[in-house]
């Protein structure tokens, strides 16, 4: 006789009738299942309710799928949606106990499809898994209780798996290159990632590798003779893909139909915008277009929005300069400037600084162009220049909105730039980011666009540079001891390597071969204090204030660089990569 499932969880788990009764009515009113209900509530946890299951329905349990074990071939003709909606996975015979099936009439692949196993997850979808049975044609299979995670990440495999290589997919390409052209007129209002076109085919795989890679950028770059993809990780650019040159219009249209722009326009650059979701992660892509002499070149940057935003902690300052980042920005009014190239990670410091002070008793208003991440409690506005909502216009209006903080995107221009600096001489808090090599070109910048030299020596509270190293893959790093020519060319001498393991890059599967794995910021804070306040009114000359500000005790890029050497983070190599003078 089968049991009831409130006498399992109370026998095993101690379940109270009282809960099981409560969970119960907000069946009723809200559906679902009694299970989840109780998972939700806390009563229990998801595995709990599981080992439960499997003993009313005499299921075995097995919390974690083998991913390799994915039956890829079984997806062909299968929506996505529909595994995700009811959590399941048709999986190879993970059961040792279970012995092949005998031969069917339909030859060896019938043999093959029968041996399988279906990871479910509610086996009272008994219709939705007889629905998937009857459609793959399969005669012998068991079934096995998993998780919602561990099948969401058999699913994702499976899809990722089954897509095959770009490479394979050019070939695929080969055979119809003349009716590339046509069939891209055909398919361009259609976004379905399940379509058989092998152009829409590669494009999601180029996008999909990407986002696997950790890449922030796609590059799609025409030449003369050639067509070459490119991805960048960890801000290197590797090659992905050369397709035949044929491709690269079809290719270039489709990216520009996803990202809703005029595919007739070749001559003018165009941006745009792409939402895509990759199993669970949600990617915002921008696209950039430019014409060249070859063709339209195209990038993409792609945004992680599933990824969370991190603390000044994790950003990778060391104890003394987080002390300061945290005085600085608790300051009443000024302005705190941070400079580097594009993608040295400004805007991620800048989200973290504002994270740790967003307070309900503080007014935080940003206007950025884009808004990268939606901050809780924060107002963002987000500029938009073709109806004059410029960082000049949106700034001039934010602080009539009794803000406590402001952030601006980034100075540009005189009009801006002069808006801040009397918005931080009025009581603001102004965050914001220029674009220069170090601290003290970031003076020179603003004075050069406008800014009187007594108004910044009075606004500016700190300028912060800043730039991405790549951080050592800790499963090949090598420790070696460097020559005297690696210290001399990271200006340093012996005495301060001595008794310290020092690493370099090596590379295997782990990291792609490339020696690192992800990325931290290096430092490099200028505060201004009297005598470089009066610098500042004398000379905007970067290199005297650059100086002073060391004299004062200010670490540079470089030597924030060798710390993290000295610290095993990193490389000489990727210091002076990155801090070339």
């Amino acid at each position: 006789m089968e049991k009831n499932l409130f006498d399992i969880l109370n026998e095993c788990l101690g379940v109270s009738e009282e809960d099981y009764r409560d969970a119960k009515l907000l069946q009723s009113k809200q559906g679902g299942s009694t299970g989840d209900i109780l998972v939700e509530n806390g009563v229990i946890t998801e595995s709990q309710l599981l080992e439960s299951l499997s003993i009313k329905y005499n299921i075995p349990f097995q919390p974690v799928l083998s991913l390799e074990n994915a039956r890829t071939e079984l997806t062909e003709n299968m929506p996505i949606q529909f595994l995700k909606k009811y959590f399941m996975i048709p999986m190879a015979n993970i059961d040792p106990d279970h012995e092949p099936s005998e031969k069917q009439d339909d030859g060896e692949n019938q043999k093959q499809i029968s041996d399988i196993v279906f990871a479910i997850n509610n086996p009272a979808c008994f219709h939705a898994l007889d629905d998937l049975v009857r459609i793959l044609g399969i005669r012998k299979y068991k079934v096995v209780l998993s998780s919602k995670e561990s099948i969401l990440s058999a699913i994702n495999t499976a899809y990722d798996h089954r897509s095959g290589s770009a490479e394979q997919l050019v070939q695929d390409m080969e055979d119809n290159g003349s009716s590339i052209i046509s069939e891209i007129e055909q398919t361009a209002d259609l976004l379905d990632d399940t379509s058989d076109a092998p152009l829409i085919k590669l494009v999601n795989h180029i996008i999909s590798q990407s986002i696997k890679a950790r890449a922030s950028d796609i590059h799609i770059e025409p030449y003369q003779n050639s067509f070459k993809v490119r991805y960048r990780v960890d801000g290197i650019l590797y090659d992905l893909l050369s397709p035949p040159k044929h491709v690269q219009p079809a290719l270039i249209s489709r990216i520009k139909v996803m990202a809703r722009l005029n595919i007739a326009e070749k001559r003018l650059p165009q941006d745009g915008r792409i939402e895509v979701k990759r199993g669970d992660q949600d990617i915002d892509i921008r696209v950039s277009t430019i014409p060249t002499s070859f063709g339209e070149r195209v990038v993409l940057r792609l945004l992680n929005k599933s990824t969370s935003l991190l603390s000044l902690s994790e950003l990778g300052l060391n104890s003394e300069n987080l002390e300061t980042i945290k005085r600085l920005i608790k300051s009443p009014n000024g302005i705190i400037l941070v400079t580097g190239p594009t993608g040295s990670g400004k805007t991620t410091t800048l989200y973290a600084a504002l994270s740790s002070i967003n307070t309900p008793e503080i007014n935080i208003i940003t206007i950025e162009d884009p808004i990268e991440y939606q901050l809780k409690g924060i107002g963002q506005v987000q500029v938009n220049p073709k109806i004059g909502l410029t960082f000049a216009s949106g700034l001039r209006s934010t602080v009539r909105q009794d803000p406590d903080v402001i952030l601006v995107g980034e100075i540009r221009d005189k009009e801006t730039a002069g808006i801040a600096v009397q918005a931080a001489l009025t009581g603001h808090l102004v965050f914001s980011t220029v674009h220069t090599n170090d601290s003290a070109s970031a003076i020179t910048r603003l004075v050069d666009i406008g800014v009187e030299p007594f108004l910044l020596s009075s606004s500016i509270a700190a300028v912060v540079a800043q730039r991405l190293i790549r951080v050592l893959c800790t499963e090949c790093r090598m420790p070696y001891e460097p020559d005297d020519e690696a210290m001399e060319s990271i200006g340093v001498g012996a005495e301060v390597f001595k008794d310290k393991v020092i690493y370099r890059a090596k590379g295997c599967p782990d990291c792609f071969n490339t020696g690192y794995r992800g990325r931290k910021s290096i430092f490099e804070i200028m505060i201004p204090d009297e005598n470089l306040k009066k610098m500042i009114l004398k000379t905007h000359d970067s290199n005297q204030i650059k100086s002073i500000a060391l004299k004062n005790n200010m670490v540079s890029l470089r030597h924030d660089g060798i710390q993290k050497v000295l610290d095993g983070v990193t490389s000489i190599a990727e210091v002076l990569r990155v801090t070339q003078e």
